[in-house]
């Protein structure tokens, strides 16, 4: 279906957007062992909420939202308020605990919190598997969205732009990961919005603010006799909704490459700051992603189009680019829309293979394999597990098992299922030790993955624990685990507690 012809404009855009972003990359390269670590140094509040935003506005939200969105209406609505409802709960409960805590991974805050390299082990392991399905999802839409531009069916495009986004990263290092990651939300937010201004005018509708006009949009929808773009429990009963907006909201708290953005500011001000900024910078492209499916089933109403549930479900993830088509807008202003999902893509998918990259070199091989590796032998680790960690993707994003959001969700639950109690806990509460820890992230894991392995097993599991919805109950019981080994086992180290009491709580 994607396959048609080459897009020359498009993709004439495509390489030399993609050529900036090497240039801003290398001027910034760095060969010291950062590049695959998290830096220390400050790029600013707003220049780290720009990142963090960046390092959110994934193929899931560009592709992903306007997708469900397209699909199911109204349910979709607890994608946008799990997502951004999870950074208000990071700033709230960690955000600045995180800062005063002085750690640079999340691993290495397990460590020094709990006193155990298993548990910092365990923790990076998660981080990795967190990185992977996020991967998958990322590479799924860069996939569709080389497949749209070059002509190509879904499995050469997705070969190819596994390796482009390989080329990337071995041409720049963390800094400039994340210098271009400012740079690419920039680029992003004005590729994503400006041909919805476009869309919006063709339509009719309210076109200097698109994301309003989308209202008499819906209006249009309504007049639909089985009203399916508004109401509510359409695709799903009330505690599903719940479910995935709890998820997500906890599985932000918990995501390894979001809450390693705090550890580059320069103070607990600033680490506040950067949320709020990154909550702003998220927004804006949030409020813009549902117009966009309201605009295509608008066009497919006018013009007498009725989609079955399986074609519907193949043009859910490209939904974006198909609205600016339907719309009859010229072909380079469609390839920025495009352009927009694989900046959105290659950003988060750097920022995922370096935590996961990093999350092996340093907290597996070198504190469990080798103690004694040198930096550049761990550099050279980092850099083969990059390209391990892209295969394996490519691998299982050969036959996606989902759409790019519902991947998505998949990963939040793994991080709110594990991670996120881990943190809380750990900030929270001096009597967790790393024997409660250990026992809530391995509870975690299987909460996690019971419903996808034994789902078809057991009947009411994937109901009671949805795959995209697991840490409603998951979580709660997770984090009531981790208590009652805890106080079933030693205390952590009096050192640790006072560090707690007057570092991390202190002012």
């Amino acid at each position: 279906m994607l396959a048609e012809h080459l897009k020359l404009a498009p993709a004439l855009l495509l390489f030399a957007v993609l050529a900036i972003f090497i240039l801003v990359g290398l001027a910034s390269r760095t060969a010291k062992g950062e590049y695959y670590l998290v830096s220390g140094r400050s790029v600013g509040r707003i220049g780290i909420g720009a990142a963090i935003a960046s390092n959110w506005m994934s193929a899931a939200s560009i592709l992903g939202i306007a997708g469900i969105f397209y699909l199911q209406g109204y349910f979709a609505f607890a994608y946008i308020i799990g997502w951004t409802g999870g950074y208000v709960l990071l700033l709230i409960l960690m955000g600045a605990q995180i800062r005063r805590f002085g750690k640079y991974t999340a691993p290495e805050f397990v460590e020094a919190r709990y006193a155990s390299p298993w548990a910092r082990v365990l923790s990076a392991s998660i981080a990795i598997l967190i990185s992977l399905i996020y991967c998958v999802a990322q590479y799924k839409g860069i996939g569709l969205v080389f497949s749209w531009i070059f002509g190509l069916s879904y499995i050469p495009a997705l070969i190819f732009g596994t390796a482009v986004v390989i080329s990337y990263l071995v041409l720049s290092g963390t800094l400039g990961a994340l210098r271009n990651q400012r740079f690419h939300y920039t680029v992003l937010i004005l590729c994503f919005i400006f041909p919805l201004f476009l869309v919006a005018k063709k339509l009719g509708f309210f076109w200097p603010v698109p994301q309003i006009g989308y209202g008499a949009a819906l209006q249009e929808i309504l007049s639909r006799p089985d009203l399916a773009g508004t109401a509510p429990w359409l695709h799903g009963t009330p505690y599903q909704w719940i479910a995935l907006c709890f998820t997500l909201m906890v599985g932000t708290a918990g995501l390894p490459h979001v809450l390693s953005r705090f550890y580059t500011v320069p103070n607990i001000r600033d680490a506040r700051w950067s949320v709020v900024w990154g909550l702003f910078f998220i927004g804006l492209l949030y409020w813009s992603a549902p117009a966009y499916a309201t605009f295509a089933k608008v066009w497919e109403l006018r013009h007498g189009v009725a989609v079955n549930p399986e074609t519907a479900r193949a043009l859910a993830d490209i939904i974006v680019i198909k609205s600016a088509e339907w719309a009859s807008l010229p072909s380079w202003i469609t390839g920025i829309v495009a352009i927009a999902a694989i900046i959105a893509a290659f950003s988060t998918v750097t920022g995922l293979l370096i935590a996961g990259a990093g999350a092996f070199s340093y907290d597996i091989y070198y504190q469990l394999i080798n103690p004694t590796a040198t930096e550049r032998q761990r550099m050279a680790v980092a850099k083969v597990t990059t390209l391990v960690l892209a295969m394996v993707v490519l691998i299982v994003a050969a036959k996606p098992a989902a759409l790019i959001a519902e991947i998505t969700a998949v990963a939040f639950a793994l991080a709110g299922n594990t991670l996120f109690p881990v943190f809380l806990l750990g900030i929270w509460w001096d009597r967790t030790n790393k024997q409660g820890a250990i026992a809530g992230m391995i509870t975690g894991l299987l909460i996690t993955f019971a419903p996808l392995i034994l789902g078809q097993l057991i009947p009411g599991l994937q109901d009671l624990l949805p795959p995209t919805g697991s840490a409603l109950l998951g979580a709660p019981l997770v984090i009531l685990i981790t208590i009652g080994v805890s106080l079933l086992t030693p205390p952590p180290p009096d050192e640790i507690r006072r560090f707690l009491l007057e570092k991390v709580h202190t002012p």
